[in-house]
C-alpha cells in the first residue's frame, strides 16, 4: 500500500535518528530525498547511504530554510512531502530555564516548522497537494517533569498541525503530527546527560510503558512513510502516537 515512487521529499534532523531512519525509508520506497541537517559530517554519510541530496542547514533561520527549498526545487521541481523532524531539548523547570535556551527550544521545535511549511505550502498548492509531516512527541499530548520549554513547544506542534491541517486542505495538502515516546536516540542519551544520570538507568525507566520497551527509530519512520504516501489520503489533523502506549 506504501508506495512514494516520484515522490519528492525534504526531511530535516536527518543526520541520526528519527530523521535519518525516514530518509532511508522513503528512499527505499521510492521518493527523492533532501536531507537537511546542521551535522554536515553526519547528514553527507546519510545522504550518501540512501542516494538523497544532503543541505546543511540551520532550519530556525529564514536565509537556510529558502536555500534547502531553492535545492529540492533546483534537484527536483517540487516538493510533495515534507517532515519537519529537526528538534532539540533542555531539560529544566520553568525556574532554571535560561532565556537563551527557552528561545533556542522555540526557534528550533517550532519556528522552523513555521518557515519551512510556509515556503513549501505554495509550491505543493501549485502542484496540487501535498503531505506535510510535523514531529510532536507524547509531551505534546501530556506535560513532564524538568522539560518545560519542550513540553510547551510541542504542544505548540500538536495545534499547528490542527491549525495548517483547517487551512491547507482546500489546496489538498494533508498536514500530521507524529509524537514518539522515548526513542532510541541521541537525544534521548543527551536528556540523561542533561538530568545527571546514568543512560542506563534513563533507558529501562524510559521502557516502562505497556509495550515494555523505548521505541526505535523506525518505528517512527514507518508511521511517517504511511503518512507521506497516498494511502493516508484522507488523513489530515491527526496527532498519532507512536510510544507503545505510554500516553495511553
Amino acid at each position: 500500500m506504501i508506495d512514494l515512487h516520484g515522490k519528492r521529499a525534504i526531511v530535516t534532523g536527518a543526520a541520526a535518528g528519527i530523521g535519518r531512519a525516514t530518509a532511508a525509508l522513503l528512499a527505499e520506497l521510492g521518493a527523492h530525498v533532501v536531507l537537511a541537517d546542521l551535522d554536515a559530517d553526519h547528514g553527507e554519510q546519510a545522504a550518501a547511504e540512501t542516494g538523497g541530496t544532503f543541505v546543511r542547514c540551520d532550519v530556525s533561520r529564514r536565509t537556510d530554510c529558502e536555500r534547502l527549498v531553492r535545492t529540492a526545487v533546483g534537484h527536483h521541481g517540487g516538493v510533495d512531502v515534507l517532515f519537519n523532524n529537526a528538534g532539540i531539548i533542555r531539560r529544566s523547570t520553568v525556574c532554571e530555564i535560561t532565556d537563551d535556551d527557552w528561545d533556542a527550544v522555540m526557534a528550533v521545535n517550532v519556528r522552523s516548522i513555521m518557515l519551512l511549511s510556509g515556503l513549501v505550502v505554495p509550491l505543493m498548492a501549485a502542484d496540487g497537494g501535498g503531505s506535510i509531516i510535523n514531529t510532536g512527541s507524547g509531551w505534546g499530548i501530556k506535560g513532564g517533569a524538568r522539560a518545560v520549554s519542550y513540553c510547551a513547544s510541542k504542544g505548540a506542534v500538536v495545534n499547528m498541525t490542527r491549525a495548517m491541517a483547517i487551512d491547507h486542505g482546500p489546496d489538498n495538502i494533508r498536514v500530521n503530527c507524529v509524537c514518539p515516546g522515548d526513542t532510541n536516540t541521541g537525544m534521548l542519551a543527551e536528556e540523561a546527560r542533561q538530568l545527571g544520570e546514568s543512560a542506563e538507568a534513563f533507558y529501562t525507566d524510559a521502557a516502562d510503558r505497556p509495550l515494555g520497551r523505548i521505541g526505535q527509530p523506525g518505528d517512527i519512520a514507518r508511521t511517517v512513510a504511511f503518512l507521506a504516501s497516498d494511502a493516508a489520503a484522507f488523513v489530515s489533523g491527526a496527532v498519532i502516537a507512536v510510544d507503545g502506549a505510554g500516553t495511553a
